[in-house]
């Protein structure tokens, strides 16, 4: 999502910068991209084709349909069969796929029913143009409805070192219980959780964390890298997505998996969310 130029539209300051990013996760040994064809729209599924197709046989590309982009930069739902249907394509042409192994369905609310929106990606696997379905921005009720209809691979929500109440509140369908209660659901099953704005981190009008500060100096590291270290200990199926244009925070993020916090940092920074 940061691949693409400011606002998730359009192309990078420095396209040669976002090539390299994308070189050295593979080089990394990460083997899972978030993507969609409207991040840009459809620039960064360009920058990724170019740059590492063809690409490693054990390298998923996570897509997400139910969105669009507007003129004016804007989001909005496109959750109708047709409309998934023409972001499969899209996806498809985009990242020279025959088939998109992993797709969310991302929920935007429209006048679309839900269920609707799910059948037609099953649809969409029945006829071989996806392979795993996921959700994304997805209520307790809601996954536990489409689990009833039909297999459910993982989840990408909302989930980070500073959600609460008032940060969810942005997004008026869900609540914040159920978000707990989607991690342990996904770990139980065995779904991936994939949080995104994984590093949410205090500031623009939120209160700062003095816990996640305090731990990110005492361990000399950063407080990215403790956030990422929280969700890594909070559920054996957790898989941030960490968006970065930069080769310096990407290393960054990478490392975090190597820190191990302890169970009185884990409750402490559990304790201090908002």
């Amino acid at each position: 999502m940061q691949l693409p130029g400011p606002m998730v539209w359009g192309e990078p300051r420095d396209p040669d910068a976002a090539r390299a990013v994308l070189r050295r996760v593979v080089e990394c040994g990460i083997r899972l991209i978030d993507t969609s064809w409207y991040y840009g729209p459809h620039v960064a599924n360009r920058l990724i084709a170019e740059t590492l197709h063809p690409y490693p046989k054990d390298l998923v590309l996570a897509t997400k349909l139910g969105g669009a982009r507007t003129p004016d930069k804007g989001w909005v739902a496109a959750m109708s069969p047709d409309a998934l249907r023409r972001g499969c394509e899209t996806d498809l042409r985009g990242l020279r796929l025959e088939r998109c192994e992993y797709v969310h369905l991302r929920y935007v609310e429209s006048e679309v029913p839900f269920l609707e929106s799910l059948d037609a990606m099953i649809d969409l696997r029945i006829r071989g143009k996806i392979g795993q379905i996921a959700l994304s921005n997805v209520t307790l009720a809601q996954l536990k409805q489409a689990m009833t209809r039909t297999s459910i691979a993982g989840v990408q929500n909302l989930y980070n070192v500073v959600l609460g109440e008032r940060v969810l509140a942005r997004i008026p369908h869900l609540v914040m219980d159920d978000q707990e209660t989607i991690v342990d659901l996904c770990a139980a099953t065995g779904m991936a959780y994939l949080p995104f704005f994984p590093l949410a981190m205090p500031g623009a009008g939120q209160p700062a964390s003095k816990a996640l500060g305090e731990i990110a100096t005492r361990r000399g590291v950063s407080q990215a890298q403790v956030a990422i270290a929280w969700l890594l200990a909070r559920s054996p199926t957790m898989v941030p997505i960490p968006g970065t244009s930069s080769l310096a925070h990407l290393e960054e993020n990478w490392a975090a998996r190597e820190l191990s916090l302890s169970a009185a940092e884990i409750e402490t920074i559990a304790q201090a969310r908002l």
